[in-house]
């Protein structure tokens, strides 16, 4: 098999036709030895029915049903796991991220002799808020890990079968796939790209502040350091409040009021002993769902010509 292509279905049932006929032609221009892999990630809505509709009509066509919604990197893996060409091209089906990239990155995947050759944005997509908190994600992550992250960087990727098959041997419950991009390593090109916009992002604030705190704790530990050294603080700072008070009570005879300090202590300590157990909490939480082993998505059929499972 020459060329995998993969990609993701969630609320897609709008973009798929087009999608297919897109991706269809671009894939011919590279070899007529390919296969389209959808990912159905139980999209609630007829996603499912749509695609097994042209697969009727295309053999080339396979799709990987999910039995229930496991999260848009999950279903990533899970078709990268399924993909078997020397070349894979991942990209989402809902035209934000155009077909026509995969022709756009080929040639420069032979140039180079890159393992991986992805898109950016020049400038991020959306509005006023979407674009700082996303230049405030990127700052935050690469200043806490140490694999550095492109900012801006898109989902649209063209992968050298060797590069997809170190990604899929990740065994990560909790994924964080821009980290586990960089982590994987190989000779990585990026490409400036234009990426449309068709409304506001799928993700809410609250999601995003999820991946926020799954990224630095799963490919981070400066978290756990941060809390050592501000216990550390904490102590020093408070034994030097305690000398200078009892100086000022044994050689000054200086009668402090002890309700505003004794307040103020209790308050600040306490809730750094909440924040710092919180931090533990979530490094806890990260080690008891890896080691239940628990398969990060449930596949509940295959559809192809060849074989329906």
């Amino acid at each position: 098999m020459k060329l995998s292509i993969v990609t993701t279905l969630y609320r897609s049932s709008p973009f798929i036709r087009e999608f297919y006929a897109r991706i269809v032609r671009e894939a011919l221009k590279i070899t007529d030895d390919y296969e389209l892999i959808f990912v159905n990630d139980g999209s609630p809505d007829d996603s499912l029915e749509v695609a097994v509709s042209l697969l009727q009509a295309d053999p080339k066509i396979r799709i990987v049903d999910l039995s229930r919604n496991f999260g848009h990197h999950k279903a990533i893996m899970t078709g990268l796991a399924n993909a078997q060409g020397d070349l894979v091209f991942l990209i989402d089906c809902d035209l934000e991220e155009e077909p026509e990239l995969l022709n756009h990155f080929y040639p420069v995947y032979e140039q180079f002799n890159a393992d991986v050759v992805y898109g950016v944005q020049e400038r991020r997509k959306g509005a006023f808020f979407e674009r700082i908190s996303g230049a405030v994600f990127y700052k935050l992550i690469n200043f806490l890990s140490d694999y550095p992250i492109p900012a801006n960087v898109l989902v649209a990727r063209l992968m050298s079968r060797r590069y997809v098959s170190s990604l899929v041997e990740h065994q990560d419950r909790e994924l964080f796939l821009l980290g586990l991009w960089a982590i994987t390593g190989y000779r990585q090109q990026p490409v400036i790209v234009q990426k449309h916009s068709k409304g506001s992002s799928s993700y809410t604030l609250v999601q995003k502040l999820s991946i926020l705190v799954n990224a630095v704790t799963s490919f981070s530990n400066l978290p756990l350091v941060f809390i050592f050294y501000l216990g550390l603080a904490i102590m020093l700072l408070s034994g030097m409040a305690a000398s200078y008070l009892l100086v000022q009570r044994i050689f000054f005879h200086v009668y402090l009021a002890g309700w505003p300090s004794l307040i103020v202590s209790i308050w600040l300590l306490g809730g750094t002993t909440i924040f710092c157990l919180g931090i533990l909490g979530i490094y806890l939480s990260k080690v008891f769902t890896e080691t239940k082993r628990r398969p990060y998505t449930i596949v509940r059929q295959i559809y192809s010509k060849e074989q329906k499972t």
